[in-house]
């Protein structure tokens, strides 16, 4: 029997598309014991590395085996459901691109996005683009907080060239998550580090995205010389739905070090006496925005999870 490992590259009407080792692509279908899996967590997405087998009349190819992942990045179910949907496995890192300007970068929705790779345990790194509308050693200023948290930064221009080979480099070999708002130039800054890709990040439409019987997939783009890149609508949902409020400030990753130093363990950071999260924001070794954004985002958490008391509970009944 024909056998061959391979990538999910995407998913269409029940056939999927597998980049073989060898390189060329396939398509298959899933098995039926594949198909009839419940569980979301065991259930194919892009990204998944899995073992292709040809039928006995040597005319399709089938889906006979899932590996296992060694990560993976979760999305809030579709509707008004609480429950996840796995966007893309094997994610190595998500690629987070802003404007420095036309858009004006818009901060929490950066931190919202860092918290969400880090409640997946994913690697994260900044770019911000358009440096050539800016004064830089403004916007160096601007994103200082960033660095001095463990992130990095790449500061970017399409037509000065800046900073394309450093980024290039921190994409070769990795499956990496691209995200980031409409209007910031993440296709046309793809494509001047791979000429020929012809990457159309932009034509996804986030009011596609909002129709009620629409669904548009993540996609997994192989890079000419190593490497994929994930194109996934919906980023601002992934990951927030399992996030519990009291492990929020573990997704900051400047908090860390204060968190164990806070005289009670249960400390949400606003109140509490003795809280070394908030001594570290007035000393400035935690940016006040940041800061600032944890607390906005935490009573967003805890709003859901008051929803979802009710329906936590009945489950727990049942179970």
């Amino acid at each position: 029997m024909t056998r061959k490992e391979g990538v999910v590259l995407k998913g269409t009407g029940g056939l999927w598309h597998v980049r073989a080792e060898t390189g060329e692509t396939h398509e298959a279908s899933l098995r039926g014991r594949l198909k009839q899996e419940r569980e979301e967590t065991k259930k194919l997405a892009v990204g998944d590395r899995v073992m292709l087998e040809m039928d006995q009349r040597g005319a399709h190819w089938a889906i006979a085996e899932i590996l296992p992942r060694h990560s993976q990045l979760a999305r809030r179910a579709p509707g008004a459901g609480q429950g996840e949907r796995i966007v893309a496995a094997n994610v190595d890192q998500v690629v987070v691109v802003f404007a420095a300007a036309k858009p004006e970068p818009h901060r929490r929705m950066l931190d919202r996005f860092l918290v969400i790779a880090e409640a997946n345990s994913l690697q994260s790194r900044i770019v911000l683009n358009k440096i050539e509308l800016v004064d830089s050693s403004e916007a160096e200023r601007a994103f200082s907080d960033y660095v001095a948290a463990g992130y990095p930064v790449h500061f970017t221009s399409v037509k000065q060239r800046i900073g394309l080979d450093e980024l290039h480099d921190q994409l070769a070999g990795k499956t990496s998550v691209l995200t980031g708002p409409s209007g910031v130039g993440k296709s046309s800054l793809m494509n001047s580090m791979y000429p020929g890709l012809d990457l159309r990040v932009g034509e996804i439409s986030e009011s596609v995205n909002k129709g009620r019987h629409t669904t548009v997939g993540a996609l997994l783009h192989p890079l000419p010389d190593s490497g994929y890149v994930v194109d996934t609508p919906g980023l601002r949902e992934l990951g927030m739905w399992g996030l519990a409020s009291e492990h929020l400030d573990e997704c900051f990753r400047e908090f860390r070090p204060h968190i164990p130093q806070c005289k009670f363990g249960n400390c949400t950071h606003r109140v509490e006496p003795g809280c070394a999260v908030r001594q570290a924001v007035a000393q400035g070794s935690i940016g006040s925005e940041r800061y600032d954004s944890y607390l906005r985002l935490r009573e967003e958490i805890e709003d859901s999870e008051r929803k979802w008391a009710p329906h936590t509970l009945a489950k727990k009944r049942r179970s």
